[in-house]
């Protein structure tokens, strides 16, 4: 069961659609928004989005209907809501009536699959909280050949900028001298976890695809193509 959880009121209102979070700051700032009646001017006060009271000028907060999906990220696309270089984002794959969705966790650039997208900020701390250990489930594509000697130093965890980087579960599905292809599960959401793994034991990730999360798995969805959650499904 998720478990309701306090947030900065900042982030509160910006998951729920107000506004940005740098323009919810400005008004809280400026006395222009209430928590069950009290002036709040502390951006970082925390709150139950799900139970308090929010204002915005006498006018209560909408709470929006919830809604969750799972995207097929392509590669080349960036998990942002805009970037600053110009590159195409996730939200350039949706219908406006779910702009206001926020990722679950990101998918860098180069990897494709699997991204969660939603309204309730409660489920996406809950599906990101290393504590839950939630599995993701990558399919992994490696240049050069991975011996028996990489997969024991992978199962024990590489040391890397002061993290270790440990796979719950790591499966060699074939390899030449070319390229090796694996099966990599992870219980934790590290930057850019597999791929700095793999650098450390010399070899380039030239794939990478998420296909599960949790209970949640891609099937027949194509790159780009997204579909509705539901809360069961969780």
């Amino acid at each position: 069961m998720i478990k309701l959880g306090k947030v900065p009121l900042e982030r509160a209102l910006s998951k729920l659609g107000v506004a940005s979070r740098s323009q919810t700051k400005t008004w809280i700032e400026q006395g222009r928004i209430k928590v069950n009646g009290s002036l709040i001017k502390t951006p970082t006060y925390l709150v139950v989005p799900e139970k308090d009271r929010i204002t915005l000028d006498g006018q209560i907060v909408g709470k929006p209907e919830w809604q969750t999906i799972m995207l097929y990220k392509p590669k080349g696309f960036v998990t942002t809501k805009s970037d600053e270089k110009g590159r195409k984002t996730v939200y350039d794959l949706l219908p406006q009536e779910l702009q206001h969705l926020h990722p679950v966790g990101r998918l860098d650039m180069a990897t494709s699959g699997l991204l969660l997208m939603t309204t309730d900020s409660q489920l996406s701390n809950y599906l990101t909280d290393p504590k839950n250990a939630l599995t993701r489930v990558y399919i992994v594509t490696v240049d050069g050949k991975i011996t028996e000697d990489d997969l024991n130093l992978l199962t024990n965890g590489i040391e890397d900028e002061g993290e270790l980087l440990k796979p719950s579960k790591i499966t060699l599905r074939k390899t030449s001298n070319r390229e090796s292809h694996l099966t990599v599960e992870l219980c934790e959401g590290k930057n850019r976890e597999i791929r700095r793994m793999f650098e450390k034991i010399g070899h380039e990730v030239s794939s990478l695809k998420r296909v599960s999360f949790g209970k949640l798995n891609l099937g027949n969805l194509e790159p780009g193509q997204f579909r509705k959650v539901n809360k069961n499904d969780l």
